[in-house]
């Protein structure tokens, strides 16, 4: 790698902080306390949840707890990808019928314009560049599996998806080795810890309350349980994603899947002009073992992907701290995408958790009976997809507290949807890492020996891990 591993930034949150500053910290819960709703967790979808049922309640007391603050999870350390994907589409298709699952996906398409349209109406400017999305092809196999991919999704009716042979691949961005690509405008990219900390402002002057640092360990019917006190509330949501392990009875609900990103110094215009890239797509490729990328509002190359993809008893690290290994992989597909950046510095270099269901779908959820609610299992497709769970736990609580019925996000297929708990360790812990080992060497077979099929491998891998 061109940096040493001495001058990269590792940790330290993510390169989003070091970019836009770390918050001041608010006071803690100083006792107990009551609410009409009490949120845990202050990440996307626990500040879009209060954002949208005080809005539409004005007169309701809403209460929302951080373990550290606001952010400080996958809200603050994902690839800024605002997009239209959503785990668990095809499954819901299954279940409940395509019909159902295209409105599932039309939600979806219509949640990236949402994002964008409340930020501009709030003042929060979060970077945000609306070029959609780029996922380019670079052996035979992806190629094969993007034209496929692309069909597919034409089916769920995103009929402006466009498909691009190698030269039109690069008239966008210049990556080396596509032989194609698959292009939607359901896609931004932007700042996500400028829109997190526009989005906590917003609530708390909207009147919710935030108490930050203020760990919740245990959720039950009408309580929260923190160390500093109980909140009583008739309604407590549950938007914990990838630290939901840590509730007390949740440590088997939802695995803390582990995604690394690495951040460039800033470009010169020789080499933006070298790569293109002047659509600010977001960018991600065909692996099994897939990467994400955008560029950065400042001129950087901001770059994800998985490392070390889960730690023993759904362990999650405390500020992203990412193994040199893990730092050097992401830096060999940085230079595999783009040769004439060897010699370009790696600045900074993090993790965080994402949230896998045992299924891999994405749901949102009310329990009418005791009024527990959660939303999540975004399998690091959360940056939009949080918006749409808020919404619905909006219209759920509602509905189920007289002030709402029926709403069209209430009949969507993924509201309610059960998941099964992931096997006990060592099995969680074997089960994971040979999957993503699977995956890895699937790649690299399909790279060494281009052909049109994939990897018998992956398919293999895709079986074990319940995701089709």
């Amino acid at each position: 790698m061109s940096s040493s591993a001495s001058s990269v930034v590792n940790g330290g949150i993510s390169f989003w902080y070091a970019d836009d500053g770390l918050p001041v910290v608010r006071e803690p819960l100083s006792g107990d306390a009551s609410a009409d709703v009490v949120i845990v967790g202050g990440g996307f979808t626990g500040l879009w949840t209060a954002y949208y049922l005080k809005k539409a309640a004005p007169f309701l007391r809403i209460t929302v707890l951080e373990q550290k603050f606001c952010g400080y999870g996958a809200s603050g350390r994902n690839g800024g990808w605002l997009y239209n994907g959503i785990a668990g589409r095809d499954r819901y298709a299954r279940l409940h019928g395509r019909e159902a699952a295209v409105r599932l996906q039309g939600a979806m398409n219509d949640t990236v314009a949402e994002v964008i349209a409340v930020a501009e109406a709030e003042g929060i400017e979060a970077d945000v560049h609306r070029g959609g999305v780029l996922e380019v092809a670079t052996t035979p196999a992806q190629l094969a599996r993007l034209r496929a991919f692309h069909e597919h999704e034409l089916s769920y009716g995103e009929k402006d998806r466009e498909l691009y042979c190698a030269r039109e691949t690069a008239g966008r961005i210049r990556v080396a080795d596509a032989v194609g690509s698959t292009w939607t405008p359901h896609g931004a990219r932007l700042h996500p810890v400028k829109l997190v900390k526009g989005l906590a402002a917003a609530v708390e002057a909207l009147g919710v309350t935030i108490h930050e640092s203020t760990p919740v360990t245990e959720v039950r019917p009408k309580h929260a349980v923190t160390p500093y006190g109980t909140v009583r509330a008739p309604y407590v949501l549950r938007c914990t994603e990838g630290f939901t392990a840590s509730l007390k009875g949740q440590r088997r609900t939802w695995l803390p899947m582990n995604s690394s990103m690495i951040a460039t110094e800033p470009l010169t215009e020789e080499q933006w002009a070298a790569i293109g890239w002047d659509g600010r797509e977001t960018l991600g490729d065909m692996a099994h073992a897939y990467m994400y990328a955008q560029r950065t509002a400042d001129g950087r190359i901001a770059l994800g992907g998985r490392g070390v993809p889960y730690r023993f008893g759904s362990r999650t690290d405390n500020d992203g701290r990412t193994q040199r290994a893990t730092v050097e992989a992401l830096h060999e597909i940085l230079t595999r995408f783009f040769p004439s950046l060897a010699g370009v510095r790696v600045e900074h270099a993090w993790s965080g958790v994402l949230g896998v269901p045992r299924d891999w779908c994405a749901t949102v959820t009310l329990d009418r009976s005791t009024g527990l609610g959660w939303a999540g299992g975004y399998v690091g497709s959360g940056v939009a997809t949080t918006n749409l769970a808020a919404r619905t736990l909006r219209d759920l609580v509602q509905q189920d507290s007289g002030q709402g019925g029926r709403t069209e996000l209430t009949e969507l297929p993924w509201v309610n949807h059960k998941v099964r708990k992931w096997e006990p360790e060592p099995l969680r812990w074997l089960g994971v890492q040979a999957m993503y080992a699977t995956y890895r060497t699937a790649d690299q077979r399909e790279r060494l020996h281009p052909a049109m099929e994939s990897s018998r491998l992956a398919r293999l891998a895709d079986r074990v891990a319940g995701r089709h």
